[in-house]
């Protein structure tokens, strides 16, 4: 499932004279084509290529896991497969923690236009600028309050238990994010992602 979305859309990219790096052009490639993609399915891509599979996020990372909240009967929605960026209190890498999950930015709960908004301005917090395997974002939960630029952050910030974990970490690389960032791969339940993205725009100042 990996390889039926993910390199197509590398290799063509890389035809046409474009490479998932950082420069404006490019990331407004590798967008159009994600969101012309039909056949993204979360369930699907976190079966497909157990290379990928990880029992603990990294800081700066980005993620789709499947996820079923403890507060869900009480929840107004929710995301069942979010695509996470971790910001902190991972129980492994000694952060501040709440000893039980971790803080991530799930950028499902933006609509595209204000999704690509932030993932620009996180890019200027990535050192790596060929988006190499190692390439992560130096973010945290302070400076994303600090950094006006960064507001967009709001709707998206969410406590995740380890305990209400249905899968392990599918790792996504730093070549792929444009793509997984606009992939149809959200699955709000309880609400529709119109509904969903109509509040986060409310929530942002």
């Amino acid at each position: 499932m990996v390889a039926y979305i993910f390199e197509p859309i590398l290799t063509r990219g890389e035809k046409s004279g474009y490479m998932p790096k950082i420069e404006k052009t490019s990331q407004e490639w590798f967008r159009q084509q994600a969101m012309k993609a039909t056949s993204a399915n979360p369930a699907r891509m976190l079966t497909s290529d157990k290379k990928r599979f990880r029992t603990f996020p990294e800081i700066g990372s980005m993620y789709l896991f499947s996820y079923n909240p403890k507060l869900k009967d009480t929840l107004p929605y929710y995301d069942r497969f979010p695509l996470v960026i971790p910001i902190g209190s991972t129980r492994v890498r000694g952060f501040a923690s709440q000893g039980d999950g971790f803080l991530g930015l799930n950028m499902h709960y933006l609509p595209p236009r204000l999704r690509a908004r932030l993932m620009d301005q996180l890019y200027n917090y990535v050192a790596d600028k060929k988006l190499t395997e190692d390439a992560r974002i130096a973010i945290s939960y302070r400076l994303l309050n600090r950094v006006s630029k960064l507001r967009f952050f709001k709707p998206c910030i969410k406590h995740y238990l380890f305990s209400q974990l249905r899968s392990r970490f599918f790792y996504i690389e730093p070549k792929e994010w444009e793509m997984a960032l606009f992939l149809p791969l959200d699955r709000f339940a309880k609400a529709d992602k119109n509904v969903v993205w109509a509040e986060s725009r409310e929530k942002i100042i």
